[in-house]
């Protein structure tokens, strides 16, 4: 199984939303199934076969989730992340402005959800290959 030090690795290869897509066959190699992203502190929990789970530690000091989420504004953001105009942290303070408490990644289905607090879905991507 997966260690918390094997996805820091492929992790630390990621500058922008840009490198997405190399980070996510990295955890597939290491054979990650999914995983949520907590926006409040950015500890992740990361899913793997027969209900293996490993979480990572808080990545940084606590963000404050809005309590409705915007979906509009939040796709702006979304879209310059993913061109590299943003850092991860802006990103999630980005994130949490608008609303959304969480994304999960579901590797099998190659998709990731972005949920509000209440774990309604607020937007589904498909990850490129």
């Amino acid at each position: 199984m997966f260690t918390i030090e094997q996805i820091k690795e492929a992790h630390a290869k990621v500058q922008t939303g840009a490198d997405f897509p190399n980070y996510i066959q990295d955890l597939i190699i290491l054979g990650v199934k999914g995983y949520d992203t907590f926006i409040n502190d950015g500890h992740v929990e990361y899913y793997g076969v027969n209900n293996y789970v490993v979480t990572s530690d808080e990545k940084y000091d606590v963000i404050t989730v809005a309590p409705t989420a915007n979906k509009e504004r939040f796709i702006e953001f979304l879209v310059q992340h993913q061109e590299g105009q943003t850092d991860y942290l802006t990103f999630c303070n980005q994130a949490a402005q608008c609303g959304i408490a969480k994304w999960r990644v579901d590797i099998i289905e190659m998709t990731c959800t972005y949920l509000d607090q209440e774990e309604h879905e607020i937007l589904i991507e498909k990850i490129p290959d």
